[in-house]
């Protein structure tokens, strides 16, 4: 694999951002892998470096960019952890992705056609915002134990899924105060109005953040794994 820590320029500032893709055989695929509250971390590092090694061209941006440019969280940062969460919004997120694929046209090694997405936790609603933003070039868009997808805020990623072309899909925890069973069933409900090409399946005997291995009361191997075996068959599929 070949890593790269660069900076993408946005009208906000510089975005300090991962990417990684395999040495051989590109161009490939674009995916933007977006952080969870934590931030960005040798974690979700090697996490790109997994999906990048299936052929893909991953970018992992630092999404606090606009307030720090690295954030170690530990418990008696959770305050100022929360604070850089609650100041982003889909908006935001939706312009940095712009800036993203917009850097990828003069880098040899990143495709240009159909790119995906993948969120997690308070990263969920901003995929599922890209693909509604970006509809040209989002072709699939995963959101795991994402919160917020289906809200009565005024900007709530469900109010523009008629905009998304792609595909989406929807990775829930069985057990989640983040994102309550009456959320994702309201989700449920209104994707299947608008008529789009998704799926909604939730992990049985999991709680919020299970996909992550360091987070021991959390992590739930078979459920890792089937999110892994989901996330690279969407992408096979439609990039």
């Amino acid at each position: 694999m070949r890593d790269r820590e660069l900076d993408i320029v946005t009208p906000d500032g510089a975005m300090n951002t991962f990417v990684t893709h395999p040495e051989e055989d590109g161009p490939f695929p674009v995916v933007l892998l977006l952080m969870d509250a934590p931030g960005r971390r040798e974690e979700l590092s090697d996490m790109a470096r997994r999906l990048g090694a299936g052929g893909y061209y991953v970018m992992l941006p630092n999404l606090y960019y606009r307030r720090v440019r690295d954030f170690a969280p530990t418990p008696e940062r959770r305050s100022e952890m929360i604070a850089h969460m609650n100041s982003l919004t889909n908006a935001m997120v939706c312009d940095d992705a712009r800036a993203l694929l917009a850097h990828t046209v003069q880098d040899p090694e990143a495709g240009s056609g159909p790119a995906g997405c993948v969120g997690y936790c308070m990263s969920g609603p901003f995929a599922f915002a890209l693909a509604a933003a970006i509809p040209q070039r989002i072709a699939a868009a995963a959101s795991f134990h994402g919160v917020r997808l289906c809200t009565e805020a005024l900007d709530s990623p469900h109010l523009t899924a008629h905009e998304v072309r792609g595909e989406l899909y929807f990775g829930c925890a069985e057990t989640d105060e983040w994102a309550p069973a009456e959320m994702v069933e309201a989700l449920d409900a209104h994707l299947a109005s608008v008529g789009l090409r998704y799926r909604i399946e939730t992990y049985p005997g999991t709680v919020h953040g299970f996909v992550f291995p360091q987070r021991p009361t959390a992590y739930h191997q078979a459920g890792a794994e089937r999110h892994w075996e989901r996330l690279f068959s969407l992408f096979r599929r439609r990039l």
